[in-house]
């Protein structure tokens, strides 16, 4: 088939370069453009030095987007809804990797993001990026915007309790412990080596801005969620704690995640019996698109321990924007998205 000619908007940062990295060594894409104010006229491998040898592609400014079939946006947070119309116009496919299409309620962003949305009639047209929920919305979208990192990992964790209604949601308590480049590539003081090394930090207690689309997601009311930096640069591990309707026996939990996600290619169950990765663990998703849900019942409490991990440039970003672009294009799900890992890292 004639490959898809794809562009990548913002295509600077760690997000921008994991698409890019994607992109490029996709069986049916050519990379037409990557734009960055910042960085245009330079070679991409400046920028993201792991792609030197994989292509001379050179930056360029958004202002020379050229026709393509799909458009990868990485704008920051308010530039990608104030650009959208001329991005719009260069491509019939949009995957926006920002929040600011997330969102199907425009009072979602006054309330979490402090943000009047200039353009709250497209909302409805974008599809939120989750695969594994709106697979069937997502292969007639046009415009899909990709989930955030913190939401993915706790969506995925948790939706199948909630979907089969199995859990006393109010009581709900999640922590998610991330890498820094959840931050993206921009320096500030809490990214400062001397700062960052070593740290264990709580950054975000309460109010969790991706709590608004998870919300949406598990269709549920609000619930406890923390946010914790760690040493890691790659990898979250989201921790939620719910508290089971009935008294369920692990074979019931298994057979709850195996209805649900049996067939995904890029969601598995781990739960092992022996071993130091009886449980999901981050570090060996690095650079892959899947993500690993374990869980465990604690028999005193009627609690529900579930554990997810994903590589939050991955299955967090590119690498689920891509995954719904395969899906948009009648691809195989898993194309260019087969890198397995390493072990050890």
């Amino acid at each position: 088939m004639e490959k898809i000619k794809a562009s990548i908007v913002g295509a600077s940062g760690y997000v921008g370069g994991e698409a890019l990295r994607l992109l490029l060594g996709h069986p049916n894409v050519e990379v037409v453009q990557a734009t960055s104010e910042s960085n245009a006229g330079k070679f991409v491998h400046q920028v993201h030095p792991n792609l030197r040898g994989k292509t001379m592609l050179k930056f360029s400014s958004m202002k020379e987007l050229e026709n393509v079939d799909v458009i990868f946006v990485g704008l920051p947070h308010k530039v990608s809804s104030e650009r959208i119309d001329f991005i719009m116009s260069k491509a019939k496919k949009v995957i926006d990797k920002g929040s600011d299409f997330r969102l199907r309620n425009k009072e979602d962003y006054k309330k979490w993001y402090e943000f009047d949305h200039p353009r709250p009639e497209l909302l409805k047209k974008f599809v939120y990026g989750i695969p594994e929920l709106h697979r069937e919305e997502i292969k007639k979208a046009d415009y899909v915007a990709a989930a955030g990192c913190n939401a993915t990992a706790t969506i995925l964790g948790l939706y199948p309790l909630y979907k089969n209604n199995l859990i006393d949601a109010a009581k709900t308590v999640v922590e998610v412990k991330g890498g820094s480049s959840e931050a993206g590539n921009k320096e500030n003081p809490g990214s400062h080596h001397p700062e960052r090394k070593d740290v264990l930090r709580s950054y975000r207690p309460t109010g969790h801005r991706h709590m608004a689309e998870i919300m949406q997601e598990l269709n549920t009311g609000y619930f406890g969620f923390s946010a914790t930096s760690t040493d890691l640069v790659r990898g979250i591990l989201m921790t939620g704690h719910v508290f089971l309707k009935e008294k369920l026996q692990d074979k019931d939990i298994w057979k709850i995640y195996r209805k649900e996600y049996g067939d995904e290619p890029f969601i598995r169950i781990v739960k092992e019996k022996t071993g130091i990765y009886r449980y999901p663990e981050p570090k060996i998703l690095w650079g892959t698109n899947y993500c690993d849900i374990g869980f465990e019942i604690d028999e005193g409490s009627n609690r529900l321990v579930v554990m997810s991990a994903i590589d939050n440039l991955m299955k967090g970003a590119a690498g689920q924007a891509v995954q719904c672009m395969n899906i948009m294009f009648g691809l195989p799900e898993t194309a260019g998205l087969e890198f397995p890992g390493l072990h050890p890292v």
